[in-house]
């Protein structure tokens, strides 16, 4: 099993997912955690970060380097060449897949010698639904 993952894992995990699949806004750890103990006060933060782990590693949820947080994967097939979009005004982090991009950024890593060992691209700046009202203010 993954990670050593039990029964109870398995199932922390479903909640986490749920979680974030119901946010379109990123939760920290701790945020998890928290909302976890709601349910299961003895939860602790080792629990999580496993659980956590499990799911990125399975491509179900990404970790916003720039946050410290994480979303649920938008896409059935867990791209591997997804963009996030996060806006800087409500928090929405939306995920898109550029596929171009990566095989570009890969070609010219090949020819400086850098071998990636992940992809993350994460662009702040302002959703379509916050850009009006700003503009508005």
């Amino acid at each position: 099993m993954e990670h050593g993952m039990g029964k109870r894992g398995k199932q922390m995990q479903t909640e986490i997912l749920s979680i974030l699949r119901d946010s379109k806004s990123p939760h920290s750890a701790y945020t998890l955690l928290d909302r976890l103990q709601e349910t299961y006060p003895k939860i602790a933060p080792p629990t999580v970060y496993r659980a956590l782990a499990a799911l990125g590693e399975r491509g179900q949820i990404h970790r916003l380097e720039s946050l410290n947080a994480y979303v649920a994967c938008q896409s059935e097939a867990h791209h591997q060449t997804s963009v996030l979009l996060i806006c800087e005004d409500c928090g929405v982090v939306e995920e898109t897949f550029e596929p171009d991009i990566f095989s570009r950024l890969s070609a010219a890593l090949r020819k400086s010698g850098f071998s990636a060992q992940r992809h993350i691209i994460e662009m702040n700046g302002i959703c379509a639904s916050c850009g009006p009202a700003q503009a508005a203010v």
